[in-house]
């Protein structure tokens, strides 16, 4: 199984005190399977620019998460899942944010399971499959 990681998901991991037990689940993931969206990584960085620590969450960025996971740019074939689907949400009066609905396009176009703590927003998407082990580590956790 191959995986697309969110934004919290890969945040999740710089955290000081990341949660330990979706830490092993992600450590049991090889590799040529973890993969993100260039629209995750614009999040990540915006993030960081906003930060008063910018320096530094650059740095976890392009030192940390960059050389670990493959980016997926965000092309034509992928605007053409987003745009169907965001067309579709909105004729249901469920319409997303364009950020989470490019992800989730980037998941559903490459078939690759969408790791994120954010359940409620990504299961109206038909078809998209979401990986739930940072939700359930939460869960836990509390």
């Amino acid at each position: 199984m191959a995986y697309l990681f969110d934004t919290d998901a890969i945040s999740e991991v710089l955290k000081s005190k990341p949660l330990a037990e979706y830490v092993r689940w992600l450590e049991r993931i090889p590799r040529a399977d973890q993969f993100t969206s260039a629209v995750v990584v614009g999040e990540l960085f915006k993030g960081a620019f906003r930060s008063p620590n910018a320096g530094r969450h650059i740095r976890n960025i392009e030192s940390r998460v960059l050389p670990a996971l493959t980016v997926i740019p965000y092309d034509l074939d992928i605007a053409r899942v987003y745009g169907a689907t965001q067309a579709h949400l909105k004729d249901e009066g469920r319409a997303l944010a364009d950020a989470d609905l490019q992800i989730a396009a980037t998941a559903l176009h490459r078939e690759l399971e969408l790791v994120t703590g954010n359940l409620r927003h990504f299961r109206r998407i038909l078809g998209l499959r979401i990986c739930t082990a940072l939700a359930e580590a939460r869960t836990r956790q509390q």
